[in-house]
């Protein structure tokens, strides 16, 4: 998986290390306020199929923010 990772864009791997952080940090929220299992894995999917739109409509030869 580190080898197709590695061929990615910098811009996708930048956007993907970022998101996959703030997905992790969200569930240890979810966990941390005894939210049962299936609602965190219905917030965190929700989460998820965001980001992959949003790596999907990715126009990589514009700047990233921030």
């Amino acid at each position: 998986m580190q080898d197709r990772w590695a061929l990615a864009p910098i811009a996708a791997q930048v956007r993907g290390d970022a998101g996959n952080r703030r997905l992790h940090r969200q569930w240890l929220r979810f966990t941390a306020r005894k939210k049962r299992p299936t609602i965190a894995v219905v917030a965190i999917a929700r989460e998820v199929a965001g980001w992959c739109w949003s790596l999907a409509t990715l126009d990589l030869d514009e700047p990233l923010a921030g």
